[in-house]
């Protein structure tokens, strides 16, 4: 019997979309609801399992980690990409990695939620409210506004056309932007220093990695205008942390709205939490009750189709 480990079920709801008792007869499942420790402790934890069911961007499956699972012949992630996985590693020990489909549109919704959510002052207001108080603040209106976009690829697209819905200008700048894309939804393109310098509301949408690490730091942020919103929902070190700390803490910019950050779970005490102009949420831009009965089904499709000797939805 398969020993299988579903990690980092934060909100412990795998068993509502795939029916684990009803596979307990095939497989030996084990569900970890709270993030490890550190690596040590995944690796003392995980030590007998064959199988490990992961989200995208939660544990991390290090070179180190598969080195010392040596049971471990087969992973399935969320996504068809998961720069958590040491692909390299898994491939030097012939460990075969999966993944999933994904429903894009729930990103783009959670960035507008986000942006409507700063524009309008709602985690004050709603606060208030709670409180007793009433009106306390004065929003701002998005048409006519500039949204820049950092990226114009599938999610930045979604995000352009929503944009241009509200009557807002759209402009973007990526370092493989397409011209015929920017024709296509009618968005102006620029140059990094154009768009940081004139967007009213600044959303991060490219991939995370070595190339835009760090896109956005101090000398970005001097350069904006102070009532600018800065939105990301893509990768948390795109945007350097400290640097966005000092300009929320220093009112260089407005606020911004994060679903994304260095380290997650974000610590219960960063600075991040104590900031009256930084609209947090927890990485939950994919977190949908669609995306995870695609995700925990598929995961189970995969691991039937390796058990039969014909894998499918390979990550290579």
């Amino acid at each position: 019997m398969l020993k299988v480990a579903i990690l980092d079920d934060y909100q412990n709801v795998a068993q509502e979309f795939v029916d684990l008792k009803k596979l307990s007869g095939k497989y030996e499942i084990e569900v970890f609801n709270e993030p490890f420790e550190g690596e040590e402790d995944a690796i003392e934890k995980l030590n007998d399992f064959e199988a490990l069911l992961i989200m995208r961007e939660r544990t991390k499956i290090t070179a180190n980690l598969i080195k010392n699972l040596k049971k471990l012949k087969y992973i399935a992630t969320s996504g068809m990409r998961n720069n958590s996985i040491d692909l390299e590693a898994c491939k030097k020990k012939k460990i075969i990695v999966t993944g999933t489909d994904s429903n894009l549109n729930p990103t783009p919704e959670l960035t507008w939620a986000l942006i409507l959510g700063l524009a309008r002052n709602l985690k004050t207001e709603i606060d208030n409210m709670f409180q007793g108080y009433w009106q306390t603040t004065i929003g701002v209106e998005l048409k006519g506004k500039i949204l820049g976009l950092i990226g114009l690829g599938r999610v930045g697209s979604q995000v352009a056309k929503i944009g241009k819905a509200f009557g807002m200008e759209v402009m973007a700048w990526s370092e493989n932007l397409s011209l015929d894309k920017c024709k296509e939804l009618d968005v102006l393109p620029c140059s990094k220093e154009d768009l940081i310098q004139n967007s009213d509301f600044l959303s991060v949408h490219v991939q995370g990695g070595e190339r835009y690490k760090d896109c956005i730091k101090l000398a970005e942020f001097d350069k904006m205008k102070k009532t600018a919103y800065l939105i990301n929902t893509s990768r948390g070190p795109i945007v350097n942390e400290d640097d966005l700390i000092i300009a929320l803490s220093t009112n260089q910019i407005a606020g911004a709205g994060i679903d994304v950050y260095e380290k997650e779970p974000l610590p219960s005490s960063h600075k991040l939490r104590f900031l009256p102009n930084a609209l947090l949420v927890p990485h939950i831009g994919y977190v949908t009750a669609e995306n995870y009965s695609i995700y925990y089904n598929q995961m189970f499709e995969n691991i039937e189709a390796y058990l039969s000797g014909k894998p499918i939805r390979v990550i290579e």
